[in-house]
């Protein structure tokens, strides 16, 4: 297993917001005594309007947007089309990307939730695979739900805790599968809960399997915690594995810095068995 990572995703930051650069570089720390790191490239803006439009990209180029959570960092443009080449990087190798900015609330024209370009979905659609799109954040994926619905090449599958931002997700249509879940769901009813969504798609053929990887559902999480333990990744990752697909990852959220690591270990342990 290799993790895709880059010191510059560390360059940019503001005091006291919960995406902040010490989340990364701590599981960096941690996970680089595990696997081997690789460096990934930017993508080019060919690349990004395979999912995004051409507004929407020249928005985040020239700063020329406002959004609480998503701020106009100098040179934001370049850490977001790093992150999304991380993303194509982890697919290529079959890795996981712990860069940021994360991306799964960015959708065709819009950005947010700390997210400007959607990292996955870039991989997912420059590989030009069916894929089947899994996301385990806490949080509802809604850009990617936004950029795939109607995709017959694509089936996303989205566990998150309801009543929360974006405050999307509480459906199911055509190729979207949302399960929204209560802050005390425990990891046995999630781990129900995934395996009967899998079982949903179960007779469809898929070539590869794309994972929104968000840790926020962790019990100490602030955000939006599912009172999930570090031992539920690792049978999260032991289920998705057991899917025998060409796999990659690409972290979302988790906001434990002391506790991320651990908790991306406990998956990586679990889906390479």
């Amino acid at each position: 297993m290799n993790i895709i990572f880059d010191r510059e995703c560390l360059n940019y930051k503001e005091r006291g917001h919960p995406e902040s650069p010490e989340r990364v570089k701590a599981a960096y720390d941690f996970l680089k005594q595990h696997f081997t790191i690789l460096a990934p490239e930017p993508v080019t803006e060919e690349d990004l309007r395979l999912v995004h439009s051409a507004r929407h990209i020249d928005k985040v180029k020239t700063g020329n947007f406002f959004d609480f959570d998503s701020p106009t960092y100098e040179n934001i443009f370049h850490y977001a089309s790093l992150s999304a080449g991380a993303a194509v990087k982890a697919r290529e190798v079959q890795g996981f990307s712990i860069m940021r900015p994360p991306g799964h609330h960015s959708g065709k024209n819009y950005l947010g939730g700390f997210c400007y370009f959607n990292n996955l979905a870039v991989a997912v659609k420059k590989s030009g695979l069916k894929t089947l799109i899994v996301d385990f954040d806490a949080h509802h994926g809604n850009g990617t739900e936004d950029i795939f619905l109607g995709d017959p090449q694509v089936v996303y599958i989205s566990l998150h805790r309801s009543g929360i931002f974006p405050g999307t997700g509480h459906g199911s249509r055509q190729n979207i599968f949302n399960f929204p879940l209560t802050r005390n769901t425990g990891d046995e009813k999630y781990l129900e809960t995934l395996t009967s969504a899998l079982q949903g798609v179960g007779d469809m053929e898929f070539e590869q399997l794309a994972v929104s990887a968000g840790f926020d559902g962790y019990s100490r999480d602030p955000l939006a915690s599912l009172s999930l333990s570090t031992e539920v990744y690792g049978e999260i990752g032991r289920i998705l594995g057991g899917l025998n697909l060409p796999t990659f990852s690409v972290l979302e959220g988790g906001y434990v810095v002391s506790d991320l690591g651990p908790n991306i270990l406990s998956y990586l342990n679990g889906l390479k068995k």
